[in-house]
């Protein structure tokens, strides 16, 4: 099963964009979905030689609907910060936050999350991949922050991509 589907979550990635491109639900464009979604891992397998081992199923749609949720609430917390605050009051913060997680695709999906989440940017990577940089736009205990965002987002992307 692993030779004809080299990297299964590609696969199905694709199948969902072909269809939602095309607009349209019919069998003739789900087989051309499926024929692409098995073709395109076969020719880029190669070049996936250290792909990490990702857990699909409930730790990663407990993951998804976390990051839905934690997008939700920052969106209102965002529009109240810019309605009913004054922005001297405001305490903006660059974290560096030390990552436990080693493998880039790990990294990227941490990165992507927290840059998802209103209020907040990933803005680099140190050159050693230990570090995250990440802006906030309002902070008041940093120290709580980076734990925060170890303790939600990256213990569960640790047992997501082992």
């Amino acid at each position: 099963m692993n030779r004809l589907l080299p990297h299964p979550g590609l696969t199905v990635l694709l199948v969902i964009i072909w269809m939602l491109a095309l607009n349209a639900f019919t069998f003739g464009g789900f087989v051309v979905a499926l024929v692409l979604g098995i073709i395109v891992p076969l020719f880029t397998a190669p070049y996936w030689p250290d792909r990490p081992s990702v857990r699909f199923g409930l730790p990663l749609l407990k993951y998804v609907l976390l990051v839905i949720g934690d997008i939700v609430i920052a969106n209102f917390q965002i529009a109240w910060i810019i309605l009913f605050r004054k922005t001297r009051d405001m305490r903006p913060a660059w974290l560096a936050i030390p990552l436990d997680v080693s493998s880039t695709e790990a990294i990227t999906v941490l990165a992507a999350t927290i840059s998802l989440t209103p209020g907040t940017v990933s803005a680099d990577i140190s050159t050693d991949g230990r570090h995250l940089l990440v802006h906030a736009l309002d902070t008041p205990d940093p120290a709580a922050e980076i734990a925060r965002i170890k303790a939600r987002y990256e213990r569960r992307l640790m047992e997501i991509f082992r």
